[in-house]
């Protein structure tokens, strides 16, 4: 199975994976661009969603409730955290763009126990990871520590010639609370656009081994192993990570040969 979605940039939507076209159960992705005025509808019995408004500004209504106005930043490369809006199942979702917008669909399933809500940047975690030209930006948006059924989506930002999701971890299999099972994708944007990066997905035994060259828009899926990025110099990378398992907990288990990294002064 090829894990490299690419992205089509002419397109509406940009890059859409969904669990049958993944041959997974739980994750969901979709970005969209939208001009000005313009609206995209989201829907799918016993799917949660996270709306992301990854640039621009965009209204979105989940079922009566709107949110006008959402969006402070012109790219994701920007130093701020976006908006977002939690939608249970069973509420229609409409995100009409106040200004150009490239907003993200994320989802999961869901038994409904939460009702919709604005996320907003000031409520999100934003730390940093790993240290020398291991070093990345994070941005919690919905972690494991705030209401939902499935979801877990987090954004990173990884400057110029360093590497990321590093050293290699990887969450596929259940054995809380030192592992927990979790489907994921990365959805890569590239700074200055016509970068790349890389990424491996790889398991102990080889069984999955690829490596991929990525571009902007471009998504990989990760059904299991360990999945480390690395983006040359030049190029700063962005990638918006979505996971959903049969629990929502993100315990990871990094890779033995390459653990003693994490000992290095």
């Amino acid at each position: 199975m090829n894990l490299l979605v690419k992205a089509d940039p002419a397109g509406k939507p940009l890059v859409d994976v969904t669990p049958a076209s993944a041959g997974w159960t739980h994750v969901g992705f979709r970005a969209v661009k939208l001009a000005a005025g313009e609206h995209e509808v989201w829907q799918q019995p016993g799917r949660e969603c996270c709306v992301v408004i990854l640039a621009g500004k965009a209204s979105v209504q989940v079922g009566d409730t709107v949110w006008s106005g959402l969006g402070q930043r012109d790219s994701v490369f920007d130093e701020q955290a976006p908006y977002a809006v939690y939608a249970p199942p069973g509420l229609a979702v409409t995100v009409t763009a106040d200004s150009a917008a490239e907003v993200a669909f994320c989802s999961a399933p869901s038994a409904g126990n939460h009702p919709p809500r604005l996320i907003t940047p000031d409520s999100m975690t934003r730390s940093v990871r790993g240290k020398g030209a291991n070093t990345r930006y994070v941005t919690d948006i919905l972690p494991q520590t705030e209401p939902a059924d499935g979801l877990l989506v987090v954004e990173v930002r990884t400057p110029s010639g360093h590497s990321s999701s590093y050293p290699p971890h990887k969450h596929d299999r259940d054995a809380l609370p030192e592992e927990s099972v979790l489907e994921e994708t990365y959805y890569h944007r590239l700074n200055p656009a016509q970068g790349f990066a890389f990424q491996r997905v790889y398991t102990d035994d080889r069984r999955i081994d690829q490596s991929m060259a990525v571009e902007d828009h471009d998504v990989v899926m990760v059904p299991e192993g360990y999945h480390p990025v690395c983006v040359p110099y030049g190029y700063d990378s962005y990638y918006l990570n979505v996971m959903a398992g049969p629990r929502r907990e993100w315990c990871f288990r990094n890779d033995p040969a390459h653990e003693w990294l994490l000992a290095k002064p």
